[in-house]
């Protein structure tokens, strides 16, 4: 497949999936008073830009796409200029993508809906406004294709221009730019509404599940421990927990003790590494530990505890880990087991993460 080929699959990738690697909500260049601001953020702005081959377009489409999306979260919006607002969210849509340089590496840069140097097709970038400030965040939706043109003439149409705008208009609908903006803005009562709503489907449930987890909010503990009960947003919510802080641990240890699904304890192995890291919080290894070898446990349960409890070092782990350890040792298979390969694996490196803290702390 060509770059732009590539290019082009990873922009349907995001209007797909859209949150597949959400980014932090809670920036550091936001003062404690800016941090206030936005979470009490409660009407919009949007202002829409089109831009053709021919020159601007109508932005009524994508204009109306925004509001409409925006007030699902429960925002008063608004295109009006000069109807009282929080903040200016704006959208500007090209038909061929103004080039703008080298752009920076790391971080959000790297995520699928992060502006890209490299495409030259149709794409939407929504940017927002808090006052005078400038702020750094920025997304990009392209559509599935990078030469309307050609794009239009294979669908029969007679305008690229017109098609390229409808599939952006279109590629809005399925974006959840909605959601990233309510968790940016450090609001997560308004995604646990929607959470809760019986108009949210699985997938909208899973992208507010990972986003509420990545906010770390406590007001959400109680919906993810609900969510746990659904077989499909528990997998997610108990990865969610593990973003959650000391409070989640609880839950979490007894998801791994109890749950009949090697899936969801593996998340809540991961989960209780995770915490334990975090907040130097010992309680996660005696469950860890209790569970690492237990009769008929899953191997990939085992594995994620074998790392889980490397990356909370505690002398209690040295002897069940080199006990684990030996029993691997002693098995042979040809060709070797992948799973087995990588247990052994996580033991060594959390035996060897065990012993150097215990070596430092003496």
């Amino acid at each position: 497949m060509t770059r732009s080929g590539l290019t082009a699959a990873a922009g349907f990738l995001v209007l797909l999936f859209g949150l597949a690697s959400p980014s932090s909500a809670y920036r550091d260049y936001f003062t404690k008073a800016q941090k206030a601001e936005l979470a009490n953020i409660g009407s919009v702005l949007v202002e829409a830009l089109v831009l053709t081959e021919r020159g601007p377009g109508n932005a009524d489409g994508i204009r109306d796409t925004v509001l409409r999306r925006m007030s699902e979260l429960g925002y008063v919006v608004s295109s009006d200029q000069g109807a009282p607002h929080d903040v200016v969210l704006r959208v500007k849509c090209e038909q061929k993508k103004t080039w703008e340089g080298t752009s920076a590496a790391g971080g959000d840069n790297d995520l699928l809906d992060a502006p890209s140097r490299l495409w030259k097709g149709p794409a939407c970038q929504l940017t927002y406004s808090l006052g005078s400030l400038k702020v750094k965040w920025q997304k990009e939706v392209r559509t599935g294709f990078e030469d309307a043109a050609q794009a239009a003439h294979a669908a029969g149409a007679a305008d690229p221009s017109a098609f390229a705008i409808s599939a952006l208009r279109d590629a809005l609908e399925h974006y959840d730019f909605p959601l990233l903006l309510t968790a940016e803005w450090g609001q997560p009562e308004r995604l646990l509404k929607l959470l809760d709503s019986p108009q949210s489907n699985q997938l909208r449930k899973l992208r507010i599940i990972s986003l509420l987890g990545e906010m770390a909010a406590d007001e959400a503990l109680p919906h993810l421990t609900e969510a746990l009960k659904d077989k499909d947003l528990a997998k997610q919510a108990a990865v969610a927990l593990g973003n959650m802080g000391k409070e989640g641990i609880p839950v979490l240890i007894e998801l791994l003790r109890s749950s009949k699904h090697p899936d969801l304890q593996a998340a809540a192995a991961k989960g209780l590494g995770d915490l334990g890291n975090v907040h130097s919080d010992s309680r996660v290894v005696p469950p860890l530990l209790e569970m690492l070898d237990a009769p008929g446990i899953d191997i990939a349960v085992q594995t994620e505890i074998a790392w889980a409890l490397g990356r909370v070092p505690d002398r209690r782990s040295i002897e069940p880990l080199l006990a684990l350890d030996r029993k691997l040792q002693k098995i042979r298979n040809d060709p070797p087991d992948p799973q087995i390969k990588k247990l052994k694996e996580a033991v060594f490196w959390s035996i060897k993460q065990v012993y150097t803290e215990d070596s430092s702390a003496g």
